[in-house]
């Protein structure tokens, strides 16, 4: 495929992918698991997020090519472990999918969710079928809107005199595996960066591109995150946000600004379609090199000759998360694809330890691994079925 993308583009994709799911979708499930320690989780996760970024980019830069951690499994530890990696990833990220397809429907149409969900998965499919430039400039005006939507709500918070700076201190109902769990539930907003190694071959110069775009979508991640999470929590306390339903709302609700509320489901529903593109996006080229290596039917590898796009695999894509939208649930959708997702970086780190300079491989697996299995019961049990039902078919193909 044609190299288009610069470093603003990849940085945009990333952010569209992050910025989606964490604000408005998992603040309220990490607060009901770690209570007033839904901050340290929240470093936690961005401390195992920046380990797996650096293996990320580390890989990305010596392969710049279509399926990130599919490939880097591949060439680094052998056939298998870049067969579950992409496994992980596809089925992981269509969770996720269908998530944030959800929001959107929640967040418009409350009454009325799967079938708009459905509606946005097939009108985003299209248009990534018309290629990843008219992606690229949907997704920044997304994340311009959504940027300004989070600036108006932090604001109006700290200007409404109402926060309690004593809501942020650690409590009694604070504990460790409950942190942990909130880490695991909140690493589900981070793992957006992993679009952008996904869009290997559509970047350019990605040897330096990809790191750089990767590092500096992170830390702009992170910095939304730490002052929206700090904003929100000082304004309702963990208990109340672990029972909202749209914690953003409620927040501004909360500081006697009611007319800013319908401002927010709008943000919320925005965000959420940028997430749900750049989801959609990644995935569909995961589908494109697994296909190539005929581990998937190889006619989804087939690039469109006038939108340079793998049009097959993201229709594909799209049909299979529309059926999800029909009939999923948000939050089991959610700790499912954290599972899958931390299996994945899990074996990156892996491969990026094959290239010397260890230490943050290694801290970055354990991480994955601890916050995989701190996760809901739920989805521990499913995410494991599905792994173990992708290695027998991978064996049976053998």
């Amino acid at each position: 495929m044609k190299r288009t993308l610069g470093t603003a583009d990849a940085v945009v994709v990333g952010l569209g992918a992050m910025l989606g799911a964490g604000i408005f979708v998992v603040l309220a499930p990490a607060a009901a698991a770690a209570g007033s320690g839904l901050l340290l989780g929240l470093a936690i996760a961005a401390f195992v997020a920046y380990c797996n970024a650096t293996s990320s980019a580390r890989l990305a830069a010596l392969y710049p090519q279509s399926g990130g951690t599919y490939v880097y499994g591949r060439e680094r530890l052998g056939p298998f472990w870049g067969y579950t990696a992409g496994a992980s990833f596809i089925v992981g990220k269509t969770a996720s999918c269908a998530a944030m397809a959800l929001t959107v429907g929640y967040y418009v149409w409350p009454g009325h969710a799967h079938e708009v969900a459905v509606a946005v998965v097939l009108a985003l499919t299209a248009v990534n079928v018309a290629g990843v430039q008219k992606s690229a400039l949907l997704t920044r005006v997304i994340v311009v809107a959504v940027l300004a939507v989070l600036c108006t709500v932090i604001v109006a918070i700290l200007g409404s005199g109402d926060v309690d700076a004593g809501r942020l201190a650690l409590g009694d109902d604070a504990s460790a595996f409950g942190i942990l769990q909130a880490a695991g539930l909140l690493f589900f907003a981070f793992a957006g960066y992993a679009r952008i190694a996904t869009l290997g071959e559509e970047v350019r110069d990605p040897a330096r591109t990809i790191p750089r775009a990767i590092a500096l979508a992170l830390a702009i991640a992170l910095v939304v995150y730490a002052v929206v999470a700090v904003v929100v929590l000082a304004q309702l306390g963990g208990t109340t946000l672990s029972s909202a339903t749209a914690p953003l709302a409620d927040a501004v609700a909360a500081a006697g600004l009611p007319g800013l509320v319908p401002v927010v489901r709008v943000g919320a529903a925005i965000a959420a379609l940028g997430a749900l593109l750049a989801l959609i996006l990644g995935v569909s080229r995961t589908v494109l090199a697994m296909s190539r290596d005929r581990h998937l039917p190889s006619s989804l590898a087939v690039v469109h000759d006038r939108f340079d796009s793998p049009y097959r695999a993201e229709i594909a894509v799209g049909v299979v998360v529309a059926g999800l939208a029909a009939v999923a649930d948000v939050r089991t959708a959610i700790g499912f694809s954290s599972f899958a997702v931390l299996v994945y970086y899990a074996i990156a780190n892996a491969a990026a330890f094959t290239l010397g300079r260890k230490l943050i491989p290694v801290l970055g697996t354990i991480g994955c691994v601890v916050l995989a299995v701190t996760l809901p019961a739920t989805s521990v049990l499913a995410g494991v079925a599905v792994l173990v039902l992708s290695a027998a078919v991978y064996g049976l193909r053998r």
